[in-house]
Protein backbone atom coordinates (compact mmCIF):
# COMPACT_ATOMS: atom_id res chain seq x y z
CA UNK A 1 0.00 0.00 0.00
CA UNK A 2 1.33 3.46 -1.08
CA UNK A 3 0.42 5.50 2.53
CA UNK A 4 0.62 2.55 4.52
CA UNK A 5 3.13 4.14 6.66
CA UNK A 6 1.01 7.37 7.20
CA UNK A 7 -1.77 5.55 7.35
CA UNK A 8 -0.24 3.16 10.47
CA UNK A 9 1.43 6.35 11.76
CA UNK A 10 -2.59 8.02 12.04
CA UNK A 11 -3.77 5.04 13.73
CA UNK A 12 -0.88 4.99 15.85
CA UNK A 13 -1.37 8.46 16.99
CA UNK A 14 -4.80 8.37 17.73
CA UNK A 15 -4.31 5.22 19.85
CA UNK A 16 -1.01 7.66 21.48
CA UNK A 17 -3.89 10.26 22.43
CA UNK A 18 -5.99 7.70 23.99
CA UNK A 19 -3.00 6.25 25.71
CA UNK A 20 -2.45 10.00 26.92
CA UNK A 21 -6.24 10.47 28.10
CA UNK A 22 -6.76 7.24 29.83
CA UNK A 23 -3.70 7.66 32.00
CA UNK A 24 -4.58 11.13 32.58
CA UNK A 25 -8.12 10.91 33.57
CA UNK A 26 -7.30 7.70 35.36
CA UNK A 27 -4.98 9.84 37.72
CA UNK A 28 -7.28 12.58 37.93
CA UNK A 29 -10.37 10.53 38.74
CA UNK A 30 -8.54 8.14 41.36
CA UNK A 31 -5.19 9.88 43.03
CA UNK A 32 -4.74 12.83 42.05
CA UNK A 33 -6.08 16.20 42.61
CA UNK A 34 -6.48 18.16 39.21
CA UNK A 35 -7.69 21.68 41.17
CA UNK A 36 -3.79 21.18 42.89
CA UNK A 37 -1.12 22.73 40.28
CA UNK A 38 1.10 20.51 41.59
CA UNK A 39 -0.99 17.48 41.07
CA UNK A 40 -2.19 18.70 37.77
CA UNK A 41 0.79 18.80 36.60
CA UNK A 42 2.52 15.10 38.08
CA UNK A 43 -0.61 13.74 35.44
CA UNK A 44 0.01 15.29 33.10
CA UNK A 45 3.62 14.31 32.63
CA UNK A 46 2.68 10.69 33.99
CA UNK A 47 0.33 10.77 30.85
CA UNK A 48 3.05 11.98 28.24
CA UNK A 49 5.44 9.49 29.62
CA UNK A 50 2.94 6.73 29.36
CA UNK A 51 1.62 8.24 25.91
CA UNK A 52 5.27 8.20 24.53
CA UNK A 53 6.37 5.16 25.65
CA UNK A 54 3.23 3.76 23.97
CA UNK A 55 4.13 5.78 20.59
CA UNK A 56 7.63 4.53 20.75
CA UNK A 57 7.33 0.73 20.82
CA UNK A 58 4.38 0.99 17.83
CA UNK A 59 5.81 3.76 16.25
CA UNK A 60 9.41 0.93 15.98
CA UNK A 61 7.25 -2.15 15.24
CA UNK A 62 4.08 -1.00 13.62
CA UNK A 63 4.91 2.36 11.54
CA UNK A 64 8.67 2.44 10.33
CA UNK A 65 9.43 -1.17 11.09
CA UNK A 66 12.29 -0.94 13.06
CA UNK A 67 15.13 -3.72 13.06
CA UNK A 68 17.37 -1.92 14.86
CA UNK A 69 19.15 -4.10 17.43
CA UNK A 70 19.90 -0.53 19.25
CA UNK A 71 16.45 -0.35 20.75
CA UNK A 72 17.96 1.81 23.88
CA UNK A 73 19.66 4.69 21.97
CA UNK A 74 16.48 4.29 19.69
CA UNK A 75 14.34 4.70 22.42
CA UNK A 76 16.33 7.62 23.82
CA UNK A 77 16.65 9.38 20.46
CA UNK A 78 12.51 8.88 20.30
CA UNK A 79 12.34 10.52 23.90
CA UNK A 80 14.49 13.40 22.87
CA UNK A 81 12.28 14.25 19.90
CA UNK A 82 9.39 13.79 22.04
CA UNK A 83 10.61 16.40 24.32
CA UNK A 84 11.50 19.01 21.20
CA UNK A 85 8.39 18.94 20.09
CA UNK A 86 6.39 19.64 23.61
CA UNK A 87 8.77 22.45 24.07
CA UNK A 88 7.94 23.52 20.78
CA UNK A 89 4.55 23.65 21.85
CA UNK A 90 4.96 25.29 24.89
CA UNK A 91 6.80 28.09 22.76
CA UNK A 92 4.66 28.35 19.78
CA UNK A 93 0.99 28.45 22.69
CA UNK A 94 3.04 31.16 25.00
CA UNK A 95 3.80 33.16 21.79
CA UNK A 96 0.53 32.96 20.41
CA UNK A 97 -1.85 32.76 23.19
CA UNK A 98 0.14 34.50 26.73
CA UNK A 99 1.96 37.02 24.51
CA UNK A 100 -0.23 37.59 21.50
CA UNK A 101 -3.58 37.01 22.92
CA UNK A 102 -4.81 34.62 20.56
CA UNK A 103 -7.71 31.73 21.12
CA UNK A 104 -5.81 28.90 22.83
CA UNK A 105 -7.95 26.30 21.50
CA UNK A 106 -7.47 27.20 18.02
CA UNK A 107 -3.89 27.49 18.71
CA UNK A 108 -4.09 24.20 20.43
CA UNK A 109 -5.42 22.98 17.51
CA UNK A 110 -2.89 24.74 14.82
CA UNK A 111 -0.06 23.56 17.15
CA UNK A 112 -1.37 19.64 17.04
CA UNK A 113 -1.06 19.97 13.95
CA UNK A 114 2.11 21.43 14.00
CA UNK A 115 3.30 18.78 16.69
CA UNK A 116 2.06 15.77 14.45
CA UNK A 117 4.30 17.06 11.27
CA UNK A 118 7.33 17.61 13.35
CA UNK A 119 7.16 14.05 15.26
CA UNK A 120 6.74 12.27 12.04
CA UNK A 121 9.93 14.05 10.59
CA UNK A 122 11.69 13.24 13.39
CA UNK A 123 10.71 9.54 13.64
CA UNK A 124 10.97 8.86 9.98
CA UNK A 125 14.99 11.14 9.34
CA UNK A 126 16.34 10.75 13.09
CA UNK A 127 14.84 8.20 15.06
CA UNK A 128 13.55 5.67 12.37
CA UNK A 129 16.43 6.20 9.41
CA UNK A 130 16.48 3.03 7.34
CA UNK A 131 19.36 4.80 5.54
CA UNK A 132 21.14 5.00 8.88
CA UNK A 133 23.76 1.57 9.34
CA UNK A 134 21.92 -0.84 11.41
CA UNK A 135 24.67 -3.04 13.47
Amino acid sequence: MKYKEIVNYFIVGVLTTLVNFVVYYGCVFTFLDPKNGFQLQAAIVLAWIAAVTFAYFTNRKYVFESKNPKILGEAIAFFAARVGTLLMEQGIMLLFVTILGMNDKIMKLVVQVIVMVANYIFSKFFVFNKNKKEE
